[in-house]
């Protein structure tokens, strides 16, 4: 039986019953709903596609062969996300990140408190990859001295997230940084390069605003932050030396090296940097893993080699800290590439279906010319972010729904990439019911509906996006 284009609100079906699932799921498990329910609503998803692609004659092998080419697709995102958490490992056990921390809470001062604490929540996501993890530490600390100066909660808030996604966008350790090149064809390092020419332009915008509003404090003790430097440098050894190591990977990754070969490289490097400057820290690390009084030099192997595939917690007297001062590793990234191959085989079976191509077909007749191609790749990635409330999925189905087009149209890779970016991973926080809003509004008890304004570099992104694509300013083609 041959198999015949789908109609529209055929098409449209498995769409719809995605974003009605996500949303009951994320209404029921709020931001823990990434831990495995979504992943189950998205191989629903798969599966109704699946039903109704053989009501128009599809073959079974035909949407298999579309879920594997898919999942190939994503497959060096996946290799690389299992070097970052590896780099994360052995980045904390050798002391780099709680450096780039202390280093980072040295340039505050009550005069300038409002722009930087966006250029410390940027060093510390630059570092980790992670804005959850930005705001769910400094992010916290940085709330309550804000406050004590005189600024509104609703301030702060969006400094540090304005802060904390702009280093999580440019960070080469990222997972949405990775993933949207994958979707779009094009390798890292040309995705971030692309990206500057509009998160510069945000990010001063960004630092401008704040120095403005900023001047409105009224002034207030950073006791509380010293506290957090103290006891960061008293459990781990801070050393400039320690920097070189994040800028040797950075510059393999500038200089054109393989980004998985980049962070290999980094992730030895930090395991060095861990014997020979952390010896005391890794000592303890490994007697409490143990339960024993003694040790040899087999159990530091081990530590160090766990670090960078399993959890490592640096236990912290300050609450705050706990949370930082621990890793995943390897194993830490498994939940999110369990999301990325569900998404991937809904994808698959979107696309293997013909359906995708009956949506993207309806965008495309709206999107007139590269600009209006460019603004609706912006809007659509909102739109999911709106309705299927989970950033990964509003970076994944754009991307295969435009890919295409963007090929047809002799454009190059990365204007899709950036797009996918400027929209699908910043705008994700500026909706109160996204797993991204929910989530800040339970870490920093601020209402994305109050600090949505005030995350200036979150919503002017996908503005200059446009603007740059309506007057033609640097557009690449193919």
């Amino acid at each position: 039986m041959n198999a015949k284009k789908p109609g529209l609100l055929l098409a449209l079906l498995p769409v719809l019953f995605l974003i009605l699932a996500l949303a009951i799921n994320v209404r029921i498990f709020g931001d823990s709903s990434l831990d495995g329910s979504n992943q189950l609503i998205l191989l629903a998803a798969a599966g109704v596609t699946a039903g109704l692609a053989a009501l128009t004659g599809v073959k079974a092998q035909t949407l298999w062969d579309g879920i594997q080419h898919n999942i190939q697709d994503s497959s060096k995102a996946i290799l690389i996300l299992l070097m970052v958490g590896a780099l994360a490992g052995s980045w904390l056990i050798s002391g780099i990140i709680p450096t780039l921390i202390v280093y980072g809470l040295d340039l505050l001062s009550p005069s300038i408190f409002l722009p930087a604490t966006v250029v410390v929540c940027a060093v510390v996501s630059l570092a980790t990859g992670s804005s959850w993890a930005t705001t769910a530490t400094v992010g916290i600390a940085l709330m309550g001295v804000g406050q004590s100066m005189g600024f509104s909660s609703a301030m702060v808030a969006g400094a540090v997230i304005s802060g904390a996604y702009f280093g999580d966008k440019m960070s080469p350790f990222s997972d949405t940084t990775n993933l949207a090149p994958a979707m779009a064809g094009t390798d890292l390092m040309t995705h971030i390069r692309y990206m500057t020419l509009t998160s510069g332009p945000a990010i001063v915008l960004t630092l401008i605003a704040f120095s403005l509003l900023g001047m409105n404090g009224s002034g207030g003790s950073l006791s509380d932050l010293d506290l957090l430097t103290e006891e960061l440098s008293a459990r781990v050894t801070i050393s400039p030396w320690l920097m070189l190591i994040p800028a040797l990977s950075i510059g393999l990754i500038i200089y054109k090296v393989d980004a998985i070969i980049a962070m290999g490289i980094g992730t030895l490097a930090g395991l060095f940097a861990a014997y020979f400057f952390q010896y005391d820290l890794l000592v303890d690390l490994t007697l409490e893993r143990l339960g024993v009084d003694s040790f040899d030099w087999i159990h530091i192997y081990q530590q160090l080699f766990i670090s960078t595939y399993g959890d490592t917690q640096i236990a912290m007297s300050n609450p705050l800290l706990n949370d930082l001062m621990e890793s995943g590793g390897m194993a830490g990234m498994l939940g999110t590439i369990w999301l990325i191959i569900c998404a991937m085989t809904f994808g698959g079976t979107l696309a293997a279906s013909g359906f995708l191509e009956v949506i993207t077909e309806l965008f495309l007749r709206m999107a007139h010319g590269t600009a209006g191609l460019i603004v609706a790749t912006l809007v659509t990635c909102g739109f999911f972010n709106a309705t299927a409330a989970d950033q990964y999925l509003a970076i994944v189905v754009p991307g295969r729904m435009f890919r295409k087009a963007y090929e047809d149209r002799g454009l190059a890779p990365e204007n899709l990439s950036r797009a996918l970016e400027d929209s699908g991973t910043v705008t994700s926080v500026l909706v109160p019911w996204n797993t991204c809003g929910a989530y800040q509004y339970a870490t920093l008890h601020v209402s994305a509906a109050d600090y949505a304004i005030y995350a200036f570099f979150n919503w002017l992104s996908p503005l200059i996006n446009a603007t740059w694509a309506l007057i033609g300013f640097r557009i690449r083609k193919a």
